[in-house]
């Protein structure tokens, strides 16, 4: 019971910190200028025009009327139509499509980054203080120093120039996944391995570690059934946030690959100033956020025993 409650609880939580983001977004794009929801048709346009468009839009009337209304289309799963990007279409039609290839990618490059980061991790802790820990350490301070953009236009630069890998994706052509996926996956794959090496050398100077060591326990059967499960409890709320945004795409990856993906149409809707199209993607990606940090908290205490939902004297 107290579970239910808790989950409640925090799904409740959840929905007003969404709530919040909408409003947020819907009130910071409406002070951008009007001009920008007539496009470059600007100066061809009169005054009748103009405010003939902005009646359509509904940009007519008070903010608090647009406000309402907006929440109520949300509610009937009414999200707008793209103004400039694709002029009348509605903007789900535009963003279904390219989901799927921002699953695909981040789907791909998550796979790499948890199998690649955990060992890492992993080998860096049995090899502390030898060379394949310096190796990790240097790089992973070379991952969180360097700008990412450096080192994405370098895979970039090598990928084609010395291995004469595909510089853009092409369709049917999985030699051109390799760049990106290689590009998205460097960030998580540090990330892991620096939190794995962390959390397990907190867990090996243990005193359970000594204990299973006098029982005669192999140093393989205390990582792997002692020191990672109990070092993975802490990386269970980061994980799930971790998924979704990997899973999601990368914004400056997708448009430097051209990838059809969420990424690069935010960025090829900024451009072409298209508010309704812009400010669904941004409304997507909080909502990835919102369930990511809603999930982490469930993992966290679906894989650590000792959290509980009562307080001493049984109050919450």
């Amino acid at each position: 019971m107290e579970l239910v409650k808790y989950i409640l609880g925090r799904l409740g939580r959840s929905l007003i910190s969404l709530f919040l983001v909408l409003v947020i977004v819907f009130l910071l794009m409406r002070l951008l200028p009007v001009e920008t929801y007539y496009g470059d048709r600007t100066d061809r346009l009169t005054d009748e025009t103009k405010q003939a468009i902005l009646k359509d839009l509904g940009l007519d009337q008070p903010i608090h009327i647009q406000l309402w209304n907006y929440l109520k289309d949300l509610a009937h799963f009414d999200l707008g139509e793209s103004i400039t990007y694709y002029a009348g279409k509605p903007v789900w039609s535009i963003m279904a499509p390219k989901i799927g290839y921002s699953l695909r990618f981040g789907a791909a490059s998550l796979a790499i980054s948890l199998v690649l980061g955990i060992s890492l991790g992993i080998l860096m802790v049995r090899t502390k203080g030898k060379l394949p820990d310096a190796l990790g350490n240097a790089f992973i301070l070379f991952i969180n120093a360097v700008p990412s953009a450096v080192y994405y236009l370098f895979i970039q630069f090598a990928g084609t120039k010395l291995l004469n890998i595909g510089m853009l994706y092409k369709e049917g052509d999985i030699s051109t996944w390799i760049l990106p996926v290689i590009s998205m996956s460097l960030g998580s794959i540090a990330s892991y391995a620096m939190w794995t090496r962390r959390y397990m050398m907190d867990q090996i100077n243990s005193d359970y570690v000594k204990l299973a060591r006098a029982k005669g326990l192999t140093d393989k059967q205390i990582m792997v059934k002692h020191v990672l499960r109990n070092a993975f409890a802490p990386m269970a709320q980061n994980l799930p946030s971790s998924i979704i945004f990997t899973i999601s795409g990368s914004l400056y990856i997708e448009s430097l690959y051209s990838i059809p993906g969420t990424g690069g149409l935010l960025v090829k809707a900024i451009q072409a100033q298209d508010n309704p199209l812009v400010q669904m993607l941004v409304m997507f990606y909080a909502v990835l956020s919102v369930v990511g940090m809603l999930l982490g908290d469930l993992a966290m205490m679906a894989c650590d025993p000792r959290i509980t939902f009562t307080k001493k004297g049984g109050s919450r």
